[in-house]
């Protein structure tokens, strides 16, 4: 059973999703949140498996909520955005979400995702993903850009995995792409976050854009 926790201030809005997610039997809706501090409050709390979490809120906004989540590893986010690919959602990666869903997604594709992120693949619709990951790239930094220098953390398999999380491929298709079980991925994809001290693989994906890898 795959825990949620939905955030999001409109009220039609998060109850449209409680439903969607609720009509699924094997996702579990354990808590709502109005706001940013709320969402947080109840991550605390509740400790859900995921939180789909809103960006434009009221009293603590989405980003800065995700980066609390996240640092506190209390669950994993996926962030709600329009399609407008602002510093809301830039500043989302930045803090760590694990992926993002647009408001607009039909019924079927929000489960997929819920799911998708639940087995650990944090890219959402990898087209859409890539667009997202190479203009965040492409904007100027606020903080000092990415160290060439963590790349020699890895192996040179792990630096191809990267490369392809930069591409905003899946595990399978990573597999495909450097000819290996699927389940080998998985591990070098998550023996790179921890040599880079990521939380996610999106967070994987642009540091590899921004490394130029």
């Amino acid at each position: 059973m795959i825990r949620v926790l939905v955030a999001e201030d409109q009220s039609a809005v998060r109850a449209g999703l409680v439903l969607i997610l609720g009509s699924a039997p094997d996702i579990k809706v354990v808590g709502e949140a109005a706001d940013g501090e709320q969402a947080v409050a109840l991550a605390r709390e509740l400790r859900p498996d995921l939180v789909l979490m809103d960006v434009q809120m009221p009293r603590l906004d989405g980003v800065s909520a995700t980066r609390q989540v996240v640092a506190e590893r209390l669950a994993d986010v996926l962030v709600l955005t329009t399609f407008d690919l602002d510093e809301y959602v830039f500043g989302a990666l930045r803090a760590g979400a694990s992926g993002f869903l647009l408001k607009n997604t039909e019924a079927r594709e929000l489960l997929e995702a819920v799911r998708t992120l639940a087995r650990g693949e944090g890219l959402i619709a990898p087209a859409v993903t890539r667009r997202l990951i190479a203009e965040f790239a492409a904007k100027p930094a606020r903080e000092p850009g990415a160290d060439p220098a963590v790349l020699d953390r890895l192996t040179r398999r792990e630096r191809e995995v990267l490369a392809c999380l930069g591409e905003g491929l899946s595990n399978a298709g990573i597999a495909e792409r450097l000819d290996m079980a699927e389940a080998t991925v998985k591990t070098h994809v998550s023996r790179l976050l921890g040599k880079l001290e990521l939380r996610s693989r999106v967070q994987a994906a642009v540091l590899a854009q921004e490394l130029g890898i």
